[in-house]
């Protein structure tokens, strides 16, 4: 089961109390004091995980508590710390502050981590307050409360490559037909309910490609399954736009992907900006060939590369994939170009 939002509750441990305490030794009536401090309570830590995929751990257990620390003892023994609370989440979580409506960390690497709640700090014990006038003090201070937070996950799936469109038009057969991914395929709208990863080979070159459940006109406001997958997209360099070639009207060809892309404008204007490949789907189907030039002749009017695939038959499919790739090549450039340092989406997905 696909799960990418949890909400959940985590509770830091507190410090331990500071001790009380003097000294009581046979020939030393009139002992120090000697309370030692409480240790320190236990934080919750976010660490991403590459193994993992999906925020499903969550859904059945929501409450989560770090150690306490314990409290000072006599003879200024510390008391122990409490131990750190450690939750795993699939690497590209989110992690919010819900009540403060307030993003703490992106966690878009295999390892990096975040403290959600800070454990509290222990008291100190009595030896801490004896001065030349109180030398002998009975006050310590108690430990601090750990933090409380009411977190959010929200789980953005790291892919090279994002596969858009309406539903229908064939983003599961392509997926199918290209990688080893198998995602569910019926001829009814809504088929795909969860986004599908596949690793694609092409001529010695990798990428993963994400599934996005179909989009309709009104998604960025939550029609169809809406914005609760419009942000699978935000992570990927290069989006493949598929069209219907049965559902083209040959008079206003550019309708179906105008309304599409109103929709990632509307989300996010970042998503608008991303490099996007259109390729006409089902061109096996004789209706659908009789509209591949008037269709092609429209795009390249605008200056924009056309392909007709089929994701049935494989036609097409492999020139298509020279441009996807030829793509995705130029923003891997240009990314490193800028950022250096900056881990590729494919060393983050090895676990997936």
């Amino acid at each position: 089961m696909f799960i990418d939002e949890a909400v959940i509750y985590v509770k830091a441990g507190d410090g331990g109390d500071g001790c009380i305490s003097f000294r009581r030794e046979k020939y030393v009536p009139f002992g120090g004091p000697n309370g030692g401090d409480g240790g320190n309570g236990g934080s919750v830590i976010i660490e991403a995980r590459k193994e993992l995929q999906t925020l499903l751990d969550f859904r059945y257990k929501r409450h989560f508590k770090a150690e306490s620390g314990e409290q000072g003892k006599g003879k200024d023994m510390h008391g122990r710390n409490g131990e750190d609370l450690i939750l795993p989440v699939p690497v590209g979580t989110v992690v919010f502050d819900k009540r403060e409506k307030l993003m703490l960390g992106d966690l878009a690497r295999h390892g990096e981590r975040i403290i959600a709640a800070k454990g509290g700090k222990g008291g100190r014990g009595n030896s801490h307050f004896a001065t030349s006038v109180n030398q002998a003090p009975k006050n310590a201070e108690p430990g601090e409360l750990g933090e409380e937070r009411e977190l959010r996950f929200e789980l953005k799936l790291l892919a090279d490559v994002g596969i858009i469109g309406f539903p229908n038009v064939g983003k599961s057969s392509f997926l199918s037909r290209i990688s080893a991914a198998r995602p569910k395929i019926a001829d009814y709208p809504f088929t795909t309910l969860t986004p599908q990863l596949g690793v694609v080979s092409h001529y010695g070159k990798q990428a993963v490609f994400a599934d996005i459940p179909g989009l309709i006109e009104g998604a960025h406001q939550g029609s169809g399954l809406g914005i609760r997958f419009l942000k699978h997209i935000e992570r990927t360099r290069v989006l493949v736009h598929l069209v219907d070639l049965m559902e083209v009207d040959e008079k206003k060809p550019m309708r179906l992907v105008e309304v599409i892309n109103h929709e990632l404008n509307s989300f996010s204007p970042k998503l608008s900006e991303l490099p996007q490949i259109f390729a006409g789907n089902k061109n096996d189907i004789p209706e659908a060939a009789q509209k591949v030039m008037r269709v092609a002749a429209c795009f390249k009017e605008q200056g924009i590369p056309f392909f007709s695939i089929s994701a049935v038959t494989g036609e097409g499919i492999s020139s298509f994939l020279d441009a996807v790739f030829a793509e995705l090549e130029r923003q891997r450039a240009h990314r490193q170009e800028f950022d250096p340092n900056q881990v590729s989406s494919d060393s983050a997905l090895k676990g997936h």
